[in-house]
């Protein structure tokens, strides 16, 4: 069990949970906490965990943080040259990384080169630069434990194979958000509010839509294949409607290894913490006897071109996995505020790829080029169409 945890990104949902993981485990503390410009909920957690760090996005968030808790020994910063701090603060032996985009890539970075355990929650860490932080973490000796439900699914599977060719393939299961079994000219009327009506989990606005197109899952494939490195045909998609298998492992033997649980972030958080230990978890025990029954179905790819898209770009790795992130970050924004409609999302990441040069082998300044430039090119798309 780790003795000291930094939170990138604990006023979100994943960082609440986290804190209230931490606050049932003896023994555990806190050094560091980060957020984007939630000042009240900061300071709530602040008095309640007394972290050495405190981060926030920008200066005018961190003077308001600071000038309320002045009757506390924090020290507060902000953008990110603080959470590059907080990432690899040294009294902190774990790092979970649950900041949404891409500025979780270079704290990650840091916090592999302090050889820090990393609780892996940010997924554009993997899906734009997988290669190199994975080897990266191999050289240094940190340790990534994906705290994602159906990576932690797989990690736990994996637990006792030591040989990755034993592995026949990976199978993510999906929910398949709130436009299950809707047809293409369906989908062409679907609005904001039902895009964010997931039917299983509460998350932000922007990954609930990503779980309405599939581009979550596509982009759960490319991370998939880095953490476990394994090429695409061995990744595959399960529409799993009930959210209660989260994942599972096929064997070369045909044996397939299965993680079940009630859909609560709370359970793949705390193994991150405890591994290689478990402890008991203040998570709903699964009643088999009252489940009902468990259905799996082929994703519609027809419908749900995403998902597709995601897995070319996860074939093509290179620039095309930062590429793809990038814009699709950008083209759900415009969708969120209304600004596009749904099959827009598909049109605009599209439009990205095939646009946006392509690097094989790219270093990390050119990774962060391409993400870059694939979020220019979907507001020049905009501005040509609009």
């Amino acid at each position: 069990m780790v003795k000291c945890v930094s939170i990138l990104g604990s006023t979100g949902s994943i960082g609440r949970q986290t804190l209230d993981v931490i606050s049932r485990l003896p023994g555990i503390r806190v050094g560091a906490l980060t957020a984007g410009k939630s000042v009240e909920r900061m300071e709530a957690q602040c008095r309640a965990f007394h972290p050495q760090l405190a981060v926030m996005a920008t200066p005018e968030a961190a003077q308001a943080l600071s000038d309320r808790i002045q009757d506390l020994p924090i020290r507060v910063s902000y953008g990110e040259a603080g959470l590059m701090e907080a990432a690899a603060l040294p009294e902190s032996d774990c790092v979970i990384t649950a900041v949404v985009g891409m500025v979780g890539l270079k704290p990650t970075l840091a916090a592999i080169h302090a050889g820090k355990r990393i609780g892996l929650a940010n997924k554009e860490t993997l899906v734009c630069a997988g290669e190199l932080v994975m080897a990266e973490a191999e050289k240094y000796g940190a340790e990534i434990i994906p705290v994602d439900s159906e990576h932690s699914a797989i990690f736990q599977c994996l637990m006792g194979c030591s040989d990755r060719r034993e592995v026949k393939r990976l199978l993510l299961t999906c929910s398949g958000g709130p436009f299950f079994g809707m047809s293409r000219e369906d989908l062409n009327t679907v609005t904001k509010a039902d895009a964010l009506r997931h039917p299983t989990w509460k998350m932000g606005p922007k990954i609930t839509v990503d779980c309405a197109t599939l581009m979550n899952k596509g982009l759960e494939v490319i991370e998939a294949m880095r953490l476990y490195r394994l090429p695409a045909h061995k990744v595959d998609v399960l529409i799993h409607r009930q959210s209660i298998v989260h994942s599972l492992v096929e064997f070369t033997d045909g044996a397939v290894m299965a993680q079940l649980g009630v859909p609560d972030m709370r359970l793949p958080i705390q193994l991150a913490l405890t591994f290689p230990a478990r402890t008991a978890c203040p998570v709903e025990p699964l009643d088999l006897t009252a489940c009902p029954p468990l259905s799996f179905q082929e994703p519609d790819t027809e419908s749900f071109p995403c998902l597709s898209l995601a897995r070319d770009c996860a074939i093509a790795g290179g620039t095309a996995c930062p590429v793809l992130n990038a814009a699709n970050e950008v083209a759900v924004g415009l969708f969120l505020e209304d600004k596009i409609g749904f099959y827009d999302i598909y049109r605009l990441v599209s439009g990205a790829a095939d646009r946006v040069p392509y690097v094989k082998k790219p270093t990390l300044e050119q990774i962060l080029d391409a993400d870059r430039l694939a979020r220019a090119e979907v507001l020049e798309s905009l501005r040509r169409i609009g």
